[in-house]
C-alpha cells in the first residue's frame, strides 16, 4: 500500500520549504522516524523523519526544488498492498487528449508507457499524452522530467525524449557552475526584495570607544569566571535599548498591506552571523531584560548553533532590530541592507586607534564607525541621526553605560 508523504506543517506560519537533501533514494528501505529529508525554510535547516516504515517508491520533489506545505514530496510503499511500480491497469491510463490545433496532423506513434501514478497525474495536469512519451527511466519508465520536457516541446516528445546532458562549463575547466540554492538563494531573494521595497539610506557617524575598551577589560575576568566570552556586542546592545525606547520608530516594522507602522515595545535584537552556508540572523529575545553576561552567553550559544546549522525556527524569528558586526574582519565602514520587515539595521566596524582632536589637542583614541541603514519611508534623516547620536552618547559615557549593562 502506498503512502503519500506530504511536506508537514513545520509551524510558525511556514508556507513552503526548499528540499536540501534526501537521506533515502528511490528503491531504498526506510524505517519510521529515521531522518528522511532536510528542508530549508527561513534560513533554518530542519530534518523531517520518515512517517512510516517502507520502501521509497518515488521522489516527487528534487533537491534544490521548493515544495508547499501539504504538497506530496515522496511516495512510500509499506509493502501491505500492490507495488506502485507495477504497471497500472488500462483503466488507469487517461484517454488520449485531442492534439492542439497548432500541432501537425500526422498521428504520433503509440507506445506502451509504464509510469508511476504521480507521473501520470502530472501528465494529466500538463496536458501530455503519456502513452506517446518514450521514457528514460529504468525499463523505459516515464519519469517526471520526461513529462515536463514533453510539455515544453510536445512535437519532439512524441518521437523521442532523452535525458538532457548536464550543462557544460562555459570555458572548460576555468569556470564552475554552482547551483543557487539553500540559504544562498534565500539570502538572494531577501536582499533583492529589501533593495526593491525599502527606500534605504545609510547614515554614518564616529564613536570614541576608548572608555568602552577599558570597561570591557574590567569585566572580562568576571565573564570568564561565568564561562562566557565577553565581546563588545553585549555593550552595544545595552546602549541600543535606551535609544530604541527614545526613538520608537527605529524599533518598528511597516505593514504595507494595512498601511500601518507597527511600533514594537519589546526589544528582540537580530545578530547577523557569518557561517559557511551564508549569512544567518539568530535573535536575542528581550535584550532589555538581560545583563551583559547573559547577553554574551546567549550570543555565543546562538552563533555556535548557527555555524553548525542547528538553529530552530523560533531562534531566527521575531527580531525588531538587527546588528551586523564586521569589526573582526576589518574595513572602514559598510552600508548594510535592512532585514525586512524591520526598518533599520546598525553596522558595527573595526575599533582602531586614530588621532582625535579633544580640547584643541590631538590625542590617540580607540574609535569606530557606526553605519545605520534606515527605511526613509518610515524614518527621516534627522530622526536617524539623532538616534545614532543617542547610541554613541551612551557608548562614550561610562556612567550611563554602567546603568544599562548590569
Amino acid at each position: 500500500m502506498v503512502f503519500n508523504f506530504a511536506l508537514p506543517d513545520i509551524g510558525e506560519g511556514v508556507a513552503e520549504g526548499e528540499i536540501i537533501k534526501w537521506m533515502a533514494k528511490e528503491g531504498e528501505a526506510v524505517k519510521e522516524d529515521q531522518p528522511l529529508v532536510e528542508v530549508m525554510t527561513d534560513k533554518v535547516n530542519v530534518q523531517i523523519p520518515a512517517p512510516r516504515t517502507g520502501r521509497v517508491s518515488k521522489v516527487l520533489v528534487k533537491e534544490g526544488e521548493t515544495a508547499k506545505v501539504g504538497q506530496v514530496i515522496m511516495i512510500i510503499d509499506d509493502g501491505s498492498g500492490p507495488s506502485p511500480a507495477s504497471a497500472p491497469s488500462p483503466q488507469a491510463v487517461p484517454p488520449p487528449a485531442a492534439p492542439p490545433a497548432q500541432q501537425p496532423s500526422a498521428p504520433a506513434p503509440h507506445m506502451s508507457a509504464p509510469a508511476a501514478p504521480a507521473t501520470r497525474r502530472l501528465a494529466r495536469e500538463l496536458g501530455v499524452e503519456i502513452d506517446t512519451v518514450k521514457g528514460s527511466g529504468p525499463g523505459g519508465r516515464v519519469t517526471d522530467d520526461d513529462v515536463r520536457r514533453a510539455s515544453a516541446s510536445p512535437v519532439a516528445a512524441t518521437v523521442s525524449v532523452q535525458k538532457a546532458p548536464p550543462p557544460a562549463a562555459a570555458d572548460g575547466s576555468r569556470e564552475e557552475v554552482v547551483p543557487l540554492r539553500g540559504i544562498r538563494r534565500t539570502i538572494a531573494d531577501r536582499m533583492l526584495k529589501a533593495s526593491l521595497t525599502a527606500a534605504q539610506v545609510t547614515h554614518v557617524d564616529e564613536a570614541d570607544m576608548t572608555e568602552l575598551v577599558l570597561l570591557r577589560e574590567t569585566f572580562k575576568g568576571i565573564a570568564q569566571k561565568r564561562g562566557v566570552h565577553l565581546t563588545y556586542l553585549p555593550f552595544v546592545i545595552k546602549a541600543l535599548v535606551p535609544a530604541l525606547k527614545e526613538f520608537p520608530y527605529v524599533n518598528a516594522s511597516l505593514d504595507e498591506a494595512a498601511g500601518n507602522i507597527v511600533l514594537k515595545k519589546y526589544y528582540n535584537i537580530g545578530i547577523a552571523t557569518d557561517t559557511e552556508q551564508g549569512l544567518v540572523v539568530p535573535v536575542v529575545k528581550d535584550a532589555d531584560k538581560k545583563d551583559i553576561f547573559e547577553l554574551a552567553g546567549e550570543i555565543e550559544k546562538l552563533a555556535d548553533k548557527a555555524r553548525r546549522g542547528l538553529l530552530s525556527l523560533e531562534e531566527v524569528r521575531g527580531s525588531t532590530f538587527t546588528i551586523t558586526n564586521v569589526g573582526a574582519i576589518g574595513g572602514l565602514f559598510a552600508t548594510p541592507i535592512i532585514n525586512l520587515p524591520e526598518v533599520a539595521i546598525l553596522g558595527l566596524h573595526k575599533i582602531t586607534k586614530r588621532p582625535v582632536v579633544r580640547d584643541d589637542k590631538v590625542e590617540v583614541r580607540d574609535t569606530t564607525y557606526l553605519s545605520l541603514t534606515f527605511d526613509h519611508r518610515v524614518i527621516d534623516g534627522a530622526y536617524a541621526a539623532r538616534f545614532t547620536s543617542r547610541v554613541i552618547e551612551t557608548l562614550q559615557d561610562t556612567k550611563k553605560l554602567l546603568t544599562e549593562v548590569l
